[in-house]
């Protein structure tokens, strides 16, 4: 175990070369202003350096929304913000109180999209879990299709990849005329319901003749997470607590 000067004192903190990636995106994003103290909690816990993308994002980031608020990435937010996304420590349950031997169960839950998509960062046993890629592999729980999908890269690449313009692709079949809009209008701990759902045969067809409507994130995963129980007969696992 690492004690926490050793994991911020480091000689080549990650915080600025991203901060500078982050400023240079062609893609909105919103820096959300950080807790220092949460920040320190969960880069203990967590046992990341500050020399990692993930550690410069828990430590001196409150949280980023990407492409309008389309995606939520998790930090350590200060209460004020006035956009407060959920804090990653939450968001993972992590323990109150400093636990060495506390692992993330299934993989760290990194981001959430509006349409109930996760992105989450493998633990060191992902085929145990029933998730793709390798250890320390992003991978997504597409709403669309109700699996996980391996992304080939690690967690720096990701996040890199976010802020690249690339989502715009990513996300080509799931976006319709005027998602802006509906999506600036949510709420921090709101998704974007709709029906028919995103893995029906007429949603594919025509994403825009839709009908969508705002609600809970936490209804959202529930239902995203029950109908693959359905589908499949075994549970997609951890999503993330909102």
């Amino acid at each position: 175990m690492r004690e926490l000067s050793q994991l911020i004192d480091v000689e080549e903190p990650a915080w600025p070369e991203l901060r500078a990636t982050l400023e240079a995106s062609s893609v909105s994003v919103e820096v959300l202003p950080p807790d220092g103290d949460l920040g320190r909690a969960s880069i203990l816990q967590l046992q990341v350096t500050a020399g990692s993308y993930l550690g410069a994002v828990v430590l001196h980031c409150g949280g980023l929304l990407v492409d309008d608020g389309w995606l939520r990435v998790f930090g350590s937010p200060a209460g004020g913000a006035a956009y407060e996304v959920m804090n990653l420590a939450r968001v993972n349950q992590f323990p109150a109180a400093f636990d060495p031997a506390w692992r993330p169960e299934t993989g760290l839950v990194v981001a959430h999209d509006v349409l109930g998509g996760v992105f989450a960062l493998n633990g060191a046993a992902p085929a145990g879990v029933g998730r793709p890629g390798g250890p320390g592999e992003v991978v997504y729980f597409a709403p669309d299709s109700l699996r996980w999908e391996a992304l080939g890269v690690g967690h720096s690449t990701w996040l890199a990849w976010l802020v690249s313009g690339a989502l715009d692709e990513f996300y080509t079949s799931l976006r319709w005329t005027g998602w802006k809009e509906e999506v600036r209008a949510l709420n921090s701990n709101q998704g974007l319901s709709l029906f028919p759902p995103l893995w029906s045969a007429e949603a594919r067809q025509d994403i825009s003749a839709t009908s969508r409507r705002a609600v809970p994130m936490k209804e959202l995963l529930g239902v995203a997470r029950d109908a693959h129980r359905q589908f499949d007969g075994a549970d997609p696992g951890f999503l993330g607590t909102v």
